[in-house]
């Protein structure tokens, strides 16, 4: 199942509850891809930076070559963030009167530190390295965060362009408003202004406005479009045959459909082998008992059951014995 969706996806995101294994199976699933001779990018958006612990080696914020056709990053959320404002600061000062710097700082300040800022930053990170991935690589394969964190990210697009939206719509009652006022000409066939040569600052900073709000809202109407395109984009669920990871991979599932995502497949992880001795057999009846918690709808994927292993998967050689498996 991995194998098929590596090949017949051009992005795949791999997410579910902390501590299931997301990373060891994402980048199993980027190594096979490579082998196959796919150019592959596999991006960490988890802020424990466990890609670069998993391969053994320094993964940051730029692209570093893995080995032969696959190449790792890890995002920093908190270097993140603060490219993010910074890119944020630098349009409010654009468009913002000189007396008003003050109030903008301290609104970026505040900003910082307020709900919804993280996920905005990763989202916009994540939309540059699928938009970068898509036109330089054969494959991106996403490691994410644990499936809260992960859900929210992937019904953000839609509630951010939403938000643009109602922007828009106040900056064009304030722009009819402001002409009314004036006197300008507005053409209501076309529903905006005249952009007329000689317009005053004001009615320039309104305009400069307006397009960049357009320029974000046509960045997330795209990064929308692009996850809910099932041809290119699929999610998978990792999970644990326990109880607590299969209640929340139902729950994952559910956020994710309502987001308009394709969820491609299902992978349990650490499933204890039947032939090991008393104790991993009756190991082994316990994880049954809890993948009968499914959902219908988690049941009706297609799976993947990958064996607990002996010893713990760490560098290159271990990751490429674990990918094997999955042929």
């Amino acid at each position: 199942m991995l194998l098929n969706l590596a090949q017949s996806r051009r992005a795949l995101f791999f997410g579910g509850k902390g501590g299931v294994g997301k990373t060891s199976v994402a980048s199993t699933t980027a190594l096979a891809a490579a082998r196959a001779g796919r150019r592959v990018l596999i991006v960490s958006t988890d802020p424990a930076h466990n890609l670069g612990h998993l391969w053994q080696r320094s993964i940051g914020a730029d692209i570093v070559e893995l080995r032969e056709n696959l190449y790792g990053t890890e995002i920093d959320p908190e270097a993140t963030v603060e490219e993010h404002l910074a890119a944020v600061g630098e349009t409010l000062y654009s468009v913002m009167p000189e007396n008003l710097r003050g109030e903008v700082k301290r609104h970026l300040e505040l900003s910082r530190q307020a709900p919804g800022t993280h996920e905005a930053a990763i989202l916009e990170r994540i939309a540059d390295l699928l938009v970068l991935g898509l036109r330089d690589f054969d494959l991106v394969v996403f490691d994410t965060a644990p499936s809260g964190h992960t859900a929210r990210l992937m019904a953000l697009p839609e509630i951010m362009n939403s938000w643009v939206e109602g922007l828009l719509r106040n900056r064009q009652k304030s722009e009819k408003f402001a002409a009314a006022v004036r006197g300008l000409e507005h053409d209501t066939n076309r529903d905006h202004l005249v952009e007329t040569r000689g317009q005053d600052p004001l009615i320039e900073r309104d305009l400069r406005i307006r397009r960049i709000l357009l320029r974000r809202q046509s960045r997330f109407e795209t990064l929308r479009d692009t996850l809910r395109d099932a041809s290119l984009v699929s999610f998978v669920i990792v999970t644990n045959a326990e109880r607590m990871p299969v209640l929340e991979s139902a729950q994952l599932y559910d956020q994710l459909k309502t987001a308009g995502v394709n969820v491609g497949g299902l992978v349990v992880n650490r499933r204890s082998p039947a032939d090991a001795g008393e104790f991993l057999a009756g190991r082994r009846e316990l994880e049954a008992s809890a993948l009968e918690l499914m959902t219908s709808e988690l049941k009706a994927l297609p799976s993947t059951e990958l064996p607990l292993l002996p010893g713990e998967l760490m560098g290159e050689q271990a990751i490429g014995k674990f990918a094997d498996l999955l042929a």
